[in-house]
């Protein structure tokens, strides 16, 4: 019993430590990005400093700064709806000695982790394309902040999809215990398992936090308490519809703004 309770306490002290070292860093880097402005551009919004190059950074070196600052994000919004989900796999794994189990969880969240990283791989050339063609073409600079609401738009839309609904009841899904094997291979697998479904579950979240600025820490915030809410409460789907509902009526709103018309 003494070295269970050791193990309860060691898991979820790192989750602390983990995630207040994550939200530290990306506080400080959202407040040196953001004291160094951004680019002013037509129709009167400003472009983010992630999809730029530092002076005198290569963009092999931007994509990795961005990539690790990406990562360290991604643990710090993620971390708290991920939590529930490595305890119930640790439950299910069930007594295989306290280091094996700990490495087991590590490798569940490393493997979670890795799927959100190759989301981040594949933001930031997107980004950087955008903005290369926004930079170079004002007419279509100048029609962003339409166009930004009607991603915040379909993004609220997704919220009531089947789509939404089925894989975020997979995220919410606890291992059955005794079909969760204490190995490896196991461990990462299913790690990248809870990620996918992750990403799919939130990829319409994660666009309105990425045209809206990466760098916002208040979208942020706002974001990954959507997520942690309708992935812990006990009554997700309506909650994320009518997390669904408040995004529709914001992106209408900043499609009026855009226009004039509000």
């Amino acid at each position: 019993m003494v070295p269970e309770r050791a193990s309860q306490r060691a898991f979820f002290g790192v989750s602390a430590l983990l995630f207040a070292a994550s939200a530290a860093v990306t506080i400080a880097w959202c407040a040196s990005m953001s004291g160094m402005g951004g680019m002013p551009m037509p129709g009167g919004w400003t472009m983010s400093m992630a999809w730029m190059r530092m002076p005198g950074q290569t963009w092999p070196g931007a994509a990795a700064s961005f990539l690790g600052m990406w990562v360290v994000m991604m643990v710090a919004m993620m971390l708290p709806s991920l939590l529930p989900m490595l305890w119930r796999y640790r439950q299910a794994v069930g007594t295989t000695g306290n280091t094996r189990l700990g490495r087991l969880t590590a490798l569940v969240g490393v493997g979670y982790f890795f799927v959100w990283t190759v989301f981040g791989m594949a933001a930031f050339p997107l980004g950087v394309a955008l903005a290369t063609i926004e930079m170079h073409q004002p007419a279509l600079a100048s029609a962003v902040p339409i166009a930004v609401g009607v991603v915040v738009v379909i993004a609220g839309c997704l919220q009531f999809t089947v789509w939404k609904a089925r894989h975020l009841a997979r995220c919410r899904e606890a291992p059955g215990p005794g079909r969760t094997l204490p190995a490896y291979g196991t461990a990462w697998r299913h790690g990248l398992r809870l990620g996918l479904h992750c990403t799919r579950c939130n990829v319409g979240l994660m666009a309105i936090l990425l045209v809206i600025g990466v760098m916002d820490l208040r979208a942020m915030a706002v974001v990954a308490a959507a997520i942690t809410v309708e992935r812990l409460a006990p009554a997700g789907e309506r909650i994320a519809r009518a997390t669904g509902a408040v995004v529709v009526v914001a992106g209408l709103f900043l499609i009026m703004r855009a226009a004039g018309l509000g």
